[in-house]
């Protein structure tokens, strides 16, 4: 059920257009992600929900009330921002409390529902401690409980993890979505981060060129991007100019490739572009054709340790791809010669920009 609707919003920053016709849903309870790179006015969009910014043409409905003209302190909107704006000389239950006293709330209420909000976002017994005190996540935890304190019908977050240190980010990025799903409130969170995206929404929204060009859950929007501009911003880099040859098959500069059938294809002789994921290969055993099904043999040019995986760079004619194989695999030493077989499920048509 429809819970957010945006219509048309169009903005303009200093003449130019930033959002132009802007229009996308969101469910009850649903955590949504603005994806997108700096400039692409995910922050100007958060803040025309807020009430903080007013459109120049469009419309907000929330709640099947429309709150396009509606003043900010009345929309049940909570807006958590990425330097948190914490009172630092407050203690954490002053903080909290915060936007309750604004809106009148009794002595008695307000210690219940700072006491109930603080255990819900990990901080129960922290009431009486002074903000400075804290961690950058307990900080960044107690600004998400204010926000949650008058218990807005929409939450919105902008850059909620950016202000942290990597390890602290990493670990959030696990906790944040929790909190969320056990309040239950309807979220929209602004990144420009795709990892902290894909782990804290339920579906990513991208914004390019003034309106959303992808939408789809974190897993669909990876791996199929609606085009070249998606798959690079995505960080996917194996991308090459290809043409249509026959059902499922392309031409391309580094050989033939045949492509699986969850993929959208178009008619013999179509142009475009053909993405290759880096976690769909595997390194040939030395006794396996060069000539086997999306077989490709080049020189190993870089291979680095991640841990879990390698990341292998093999060059392939005149051009360079960049693979995660498996710890299984026996990844060759560098400038060694190499056999790769693509599972076709990595493949994925991407047509014209």
């Amino acid at each position: 059920m429809t819970f957010l609707r945006v219509e048309e919003i169009h903005k303009q920053y200093e003449g130019a257009p930033l959002l132009s016709g802007v229009s996308f849903e969101v469910a009850r309870g649903e955590v949504v992600s603005l994806l997108g790179p700096s400039g692409s006015g995910k922050t100007t969009l958060l803040r025309i929900l807020a009430g903080l910014e007013a459109a120049e043409a469009g419309r907000v409905w929330l709640d099947d009330e429309e709150i396009t003209s509606l003043p900010a302190h009345h929309r049940g909107v909570g807006l958590m921002f990425q330097a948190y704006a914490l009172f630092p000389h407050r203690t954490v239950a002053e903080n909290v409390a915060f936007g309750l006293r604004m809106r009148g709330a009794d002595r008695q209420e307000t210690k219940a529902r700072v006491d109930a909000v603080l255990a819900r976002v990990g901080l129960e017994g922290f009431g009486g401690r002074d903000v400075g005190d804290l961690s950058g996540g307990e900080q960044q935890r107690v600004a998400l409980a204010r926000s949650l304190a008058p218990e807005p019908r929409l939450l919105l977050l902008d850059e909620p993890l950016g202000a942290l240190d990597r390890n602290l980010r990493e670990r959030l990025m696990t906790e944040l979505p929790a909190i969320l799903r056990r309040v239950g409130v309807t979220t929209i969170t602004v990144t420009h981060d795709q990892e902290e995206a894909f782990a804290v929404a339920d579906r990513v929204l991208l914004l390019h060129d003034g309106g959303v060009v992808q939408s789809g859950r974190p897993a669909e929007v990876y791996r199929r991007p609606a085009s070249a501009w998606v798959a690079r911003f995505l960080g996917l880099r194996n991308l090459l100019e290809a043409r249509v040859t026959g059902p499922r098959e392309v031409a391309t500069s580094v050989g033939r490739l045949t492509l699986g059938e969850a993929c959208d294809f178009p008619s013999t002789g179509a142009e475009g572009t053909l993405l290759i994921h880096p976690w769909g290969v595997r390194i040939a055993r030395p006794d396996v054709a060069s000539d086997a099904e999306n077989a490709l043999t080049g020189r190993i040019e870089r291979r680095i340790f991640h841990g879990q995986l390698y990341r292998v760079t093999i060059a392939v004619e005149d051009v360079t791809l960049t693979f995660s194989p498996s710890l299984g695999d026996d990844v060759p030493e560098v400038d060694a010669e190499a056999t790769i077989i693509i599972d076709p499920a990595a493949l994925c048509w991407l047509g014209e920009e």
